[in-house]
């Protein structure tokens, strides 16, 4: 019924056998600044990033960066962001790097989450189009949810990628990164 109505709508969606484990990073002790994903094979319709993570720096942004080592700056994006207590939208244009979620920093007692869909990449004839649903609840009076959306401004297929974040992402942080059919 659910690939009925998502095609009947535009869009697609994928089976549970459809989603295929392509690379998974858990972060050791002393963290680390960067995750990394190399060498993405080619042979999927489309990418799914899940993580839970923390970060060290005083805010709480997961950034992607250097798509395909692409380090000029074309990558953009579009933010929705809700606290609880009020909502914003923000925009970020011409960057080296662009926001794709958040994480709470390590003061904070909960992890935060995200789902990001990185969409079309292998497709060479459009901009890539990644998108994300991420947020954190600290158990207190910080909770924050945000919707994004980003496009990198190149047809090239995506091959590898970079996740940073103000700071470190610390021990137990953890990348998933899967291949859609």
């Amino acid at each position: 019924m659910l690939n009925n109505i998502a095609a009947i709508m535009g869009g697609g969606a994928a089976a549970v056998g459809d989603y295929q484990s392509i690379a998974t990073t858990t972060v050791g002790s002393g963290g680390q600044a960067t995750i990394s994903f190399t060498s993405i094979p080619s042979t999927y319709s489309h990418l799914q990033l899940r993580f839970i993570a923390k970060c060290t720096g005083a805010r709480d942004n997961v950034y992607i960066s250097s798509i395909s080592g692409d380090t000029g700056t074309n990558y953009v994006g579009h933010f929705l962001y809700g606290d609880g207590a009020s909502a914003s939208a923000a925009s970020a244009a011409a960057n080296t790097y662009v926001q794709i979620g958040k994480a709470p920093t390590t003061t904070d007692v909960g992890w935060g989450v995200g789902i990001v869909d990185i969409l079309d990449y292998t497709n060479t004839n459009k901009n890539k189009t990644i998108r994300g649903l991420t947020g954190y609840d600290t158990n207190s009076t910080l909770g924050v949810a945000q919707l994004n959306s980003t496009l990198w401004i190149n047809t090239g297929t995506i091959t590898s990628f970079n996740l940073t974040t103000n700071g470190n992402f610390p021990q137990y942080s953890q990348f998933a990164l899967y291949g859609i059919k």
